[in-house]
């Protein structure tokens, strides 16, 4: 018993080494912040070019609802006038109705050109509570230290930021070794059809490939992971695919007073109840993994015991991660039951009854899998399973051992120099989801600083943005473009 127990204790040291030992060796992933190169920025003038393109109401078609067509003509005629040089010294093709590609050549055409996105369109604000804004939703007015409007963050900010930057490099005389491409799209809140899609087709038609893709997505949030003070740039390196199933299910009608032991409502209600209490698997992985990989150096010690350890601990983290919406859904894919149709009279038993439940789809995973898995849960032939809508595969995740990566970090350092840079999983999706295929390099970044109530602000009320934060993101896209090019 003695020697047993001895054996146990070393055991248990040895396990103890092992652990301490690697959370000593976890280093800092974060580069070292140089100094950026000068650049100089009216930013009082900025924010008013910005302001004049909130006030176009650019709403994409959507739902039978016609396409603000001359919303979409004034802007661009706008980004022609207040960017007289990119439209001078860029080649302009416009994609479709909306959308729009820009061409900067480099001087080395063996180089793969880069690829800095955004969209034209915004959402648009939901009836009766326009009134509830702190200034007009599509006023573009400067008051308070900040830009207010439908799409100053989402995502005009980040368009007129990109040209911003490209003006005034154009005004200093630089030139990039590698060509920069633009691409604008018109209908990225409807699903990006006919401009990101569009404009990624025409690249492989062309034979183009990719040194990279930068698009929006995450930003810089304080206290988003626990343990880490300073503010965490996240970028995204994938996103998650959708899928919504229909379950439909047909019942006998009649009237309610003679109803059967359960109806096409009881039926369909179980069903969902079933796929509620049984979501797919949870796994830390992809972009949700990698982003400890990054902030875990940077914790306190007994926190990075846990992350360098994730051989051991990683059953643990994923409970907690599963605790809270947030973060669950960074960890599986997951199940929202978001429709439900029945009788159209309170008395009569409904002859159809159905419901639409919305899959989140974490890479790893796929459409058909999802099918499978609601299938399998429901285990019931009265329930018929179709797809209704748009689906999506879950993106690749993208690499951040490669040049492209490193270019992108530096560059937020250099600016952000206070701010920790990290991939993490998109939950929602953007336009970068059709680039995939032309780079192993696809990321997803707006350089905003945000406190996490502002997050409430997007495709919410009082949208805005501070006029000192969109200088730097001014900034920002300068100096990755000189990073990225040179």
């Amino acid at each position: 018993m003695k020697r047993l127990f001895l054996l146990l204790l070393l055991g248990i040291c040895l396990l103890a080494g092992v652990l301490v030992t690697r959370a000593l060796g976890y280093s800092s992933r974060q580069p070292t912040p140089e100094e950026a190169a000068p650049f100089s920025l009216d930013a009082d003038a900025a924010a008013k070019r910005l302001a004049g393109a909130l006030r176009l109401k650019t709403l994409a078609a959507s739902e039978g609802r016609p396409a603000e067509d001359a919303a979409f003509v004034a802007l661009h005629d706008y980004l022609r006038e207040h960017f007289p040089r990119v439209h001078a010294e860029l080649r302009r093709e416009p994609q479709g109705a909306h959308s729009v590609l820009y061409t900067w050549p480099g001087t080395d055409a063996s180089l793969k050109p880069v690829l800095v996105m955004g969209h034209l369109d915004v959402v648009p604000v939901e009836p009766g509570t326009e009134g509830g804004w702190t200034r007009p939703p599509f006023s573009g007015d400067i008051a308070d230290g900040y830009v207010w409007g439908r799409g100053a963050l989402d995502d005009k900010g980040s368009v007129l930021a990109i040209l911003e930057a490209v003006e005034a490099l154009l005004a200093s005389g630089d030139r990039p070794r590698r060509t920069v491409l633009l691409a604008f799209g018109g209908d990225e809140e409807v699903g990006g059809h006919e401009g990101a899609e569009a404009m990624a087709k025409l690249l492989r038609e062309r034979g183009v490939t990719l040194e990279s893709v930068l698009d929006e997505g995450g930003m810089m949030l304080t206290g988003t992971v626990p343990g880490v003070k300073a503010p965490v740039a996240l970028v995204g390196v994938a996103e998650k695919g959708m899928v919504s199933a229909e379950l439909v299910v047909a019942g006998e009608g009649g009237h309610s007073s003679m109803p059967p032991s359960q109806t096409a409502v009881g039926v369909l209600s179980r069903a969902v109840v079933r796929l509620e209490e049984e979501p797919m698997p949870a796994r830390l992985r992809g972009g949700s993994r990698a982003l400890f990989d990054f902030v875990g150096p940077e914790m306190p010690f007994g926190m990075r015991l846990v992350f360098a350890n994730l051989w051991l601990f990683e059953p643990l983290v994923v409970r907690q991660l599963t605790a809270q919406p947030s973060t669950n859904a960074a960890v599986r894919t997951t199940t929202a039951a978001t429709m439900f149709e029945g009788s159209v009279k309170d008395n009569v038993l409904p002859s159809r009854a159905r419901a639409v439940v919305n899959f989140r789809v974490l890479p790893g995973d796929t459409v058909e899998g999802v099918l499978e898995h609601v299938r399998r849960v429901v285990d019931d032939s009265r329930v018929k399973v179709g797809v209704m809508g748009f689906q999506s595969e879950p993106s690749p995740v993208s690499r951040t051992d490669t040049e492209a990566w490193s270019v992108l970090q530096r560059s937020i350092r250099q600016v952000f120099p206070e701010a920790l840079v990290a991939p993490y999983l998109m939950v929602g999706a953007t336009d970068a989801r059709h680039f995939t295929g032309l780079s192993d390099s696809v990321y997803r970044f707006m350089p905003l600083r945000l406190e996490r109530e502002d997050l409430a602000r997007l495709h919410g009320r009082d949208e805005r943005v501070s006029v000192q934060g969109y200088a730097s993101a001014v900034r920002f896209y300068a100096q990755y473009l000189r990073n990225a090019t040179h």
